[in-house]
């Protein structure tokens, strides 16, 4: 026959291991129930190279998609900069329109072979039907590839990148297209 104690203490063993399976059948039915990322919307897949279309210009060009820039970078020529007005004019092959636009900031660059400030204004982009404001930083890309760079500041509004791909979304220029 067992002792008291040893019944006190398998009872209280128990007790303990009933305690614990109910706490972890409530953390499973908690976790279970509630979504891991939120209520997150559909994201849009984009490829590593996409069309983009600067609106309201309706100019077309390649962007690079950069996950490791935080801010889009537009190609520019002759830039200059007077009472916190950008102007300046897109590349030749993309219509060599002058546009002015107002500085909303500076911002510090590094990049393999420079470092310097850019001035930043605010633009619209269409990445496929979504039409999105972005803060840009302006310089001339003349030597590089790519004379758009969308950074980061776009992905965040609803896409993922495959990088695997290129221009698997065209975009679209529609009057009130989704924002």
């Amino acid at each position: 026959m067992r002792s008291i104690r040893e019944r006190f203490t398998y009872l209280a063993r128990r007790r303990i291991s009933k305690i614990i399976c109910l706490i972890l059948r409530f953390i499973i039915a908690i976790l279970s129930s509630t979504p891991l990322h939120g209520a997150d919307k559909p994201k849009t897949v984009i490829g590593a190279v996409e069309e983009v279309i600067l609106f309201p210009w309706g100019v077309k060009l390649p962007a690079r998609v950069d996950t490791g820039s935080e801010l889009t970078s537009l190609d520019v020529r002759d830039l200059t900069i007077k009472n916190k007005v950008a102007q300046f004019r897109l590349p030749e092959n993309y219509g060599n329109i002058l546009i002015s636009l107002p500085v909303i900031r500076y911002i510090k660059v590094r990049s393999a072979d420079s470092r310097g400030r850019r001035p930043v204004v605010e633009i619209e982009l269409y990445v496929g039907s979504k039409r999105i404001h972005v803060q840009a930083n302006l310089t001339d890309r003349s030597q590089l590839e790519y004379r758009l760079i969308v950074g980061r500041d776009v992905l965040r509004q609803g896409f993922i990148v495959d990088c695997t791909q290129e221009r698997i979304l065209p975009p679209i220029w529609l009057e009130g297209a989704s924002q």
